[in-house]
């Protein structure tokens, strides 16, 4: 890696560590309710990656588009294709995780192919031109490069010997460096992050639409040499996506609305709404309502008092 700062938020570590092993200690997790997690994620992903790159279709829409076939009216159809072209992507992954293997590019080039499909006319192929990005500092490399970067990009990855977040992170970042596609760089890239982490042992994240400006600024960060924001950034969203998956085992992990929450402890909603918001308590939002469980709330008290 060739950064000149990597410095990350160990608490946020410790934290994902103690979940994970918790969530691994809890092994084999109940399917039914794994299968209904896993379909949230799925649709979740589906709309906040495609609202990131500006399809206006609402989460609901998108459920219609993706779960029942349904247009919407007065949205475009490309709008509907990249609906339905990121759900089956996401599909392709989960079933990738299940198998062991590095990463290669067919399933990269697969992957561009089925989110672009209609879309593109190089839809599951690199890009054959130079490309420049609105407001980005520096411009991808050229397309002849392509290839040797990606081949560079691979073997570094399966060379890597650090923390799976942090390798997942530097993949991520480098990959829509280097832009290999014409467009939907970020829709793949956000693909094969989740990819990379279930092959880790971690759940697929959802990188949320409300985030948009954290998530690029702390690549442009990276673009800087700094990836440590970027680390805190993804590593924030599997702490999430691992405290979804406690959850289903209700109990103190059960996550409740912040509101209800503040009825069983001494604080206001608006009190845990706020530490919520500074990244002190854990809590994370779904939809834009603040949820928390007992155990942060019992763990926030300990450390902090009243």
């Amino acid at each position: 890696m060739n950064y000149t700062d990597m410095v990350y938020n160990k608490k946020l570590f410790e934290r994902i560590h103690q979940k994970k092993a918790a969530l691994d200690s809890k092994m084999p997790l109940p399917a039914d309710a794994v299968e209904k997690l896993n379909e949230d994620i799925r649709l979740r992903h589906t709309y906040h990656s495609n609202a990131i790159e500006g399809n206006t279709l609402t989460l609901q829409e998108t459920k219609i588009v993706v779960e029942l076939g349904i247009a919407i009216g007065g949205k475009p159809l490309a709008e509907h294709l990249e609906a339905t072209g990121n759900a089956r992507a996401f599909d392709k992954i989960m079933d990738l995780a299940k198998k062991p293997g590095a990463l290669d590019h067919i399933t990269i080039l697969e992957l561009h192919e089925i989110i672009t499909k209609g879309l593109l006319e190089d839809s599951g192929k690199y890009r054959t031109q130079n490309v420049r990005i609105a407001g980005a500092r520096k411009s991808p490399p050229g397309f002849l490069k392509i290839p040797k970067l990606m081949d560079g990009l691979l073997d570094g990855l399966a060379k890597m010997n650090v923390h799976p977040i942090i390798n997942v992170t530097y993949f991520h970042h480098r990959f829509v460096e280097i832009h290999p596609f014409s467009d939907g760089n970020g829709r793949v890239a956000r693909l094969l992050t989740n990819l990379l982490l279930m092959r880790s042992g971690y759940p697929a994240v959802v990188l949320q639409k409300e985030d948009g400006k954290k998530y690029y600024d702390s690549l442009a960060k990276a673009d800087s040499g700094n990836l440590g924001p970027f680390i805190n950034f993804i590593g924030k969203a599997v702490d999430e996506s691992l405290t979804l998956y406690l959850g289903i085992f209700g109990g103190k992990n059960e996550l409740l609305p912040l509101a209800e929450l503040s009825k069983i402890s001494p604080y206001s909603q608006e009190y845990l709404s706020l530490r919520a918001r500074q990244g002190i308590l854990d809590a994370i939002k779904l939809e834009n309502i603040w949820h928390s469980s007992k155990r942060a709330l019992d763990e926030y008290v300990k450390e902090r008092g009243k």
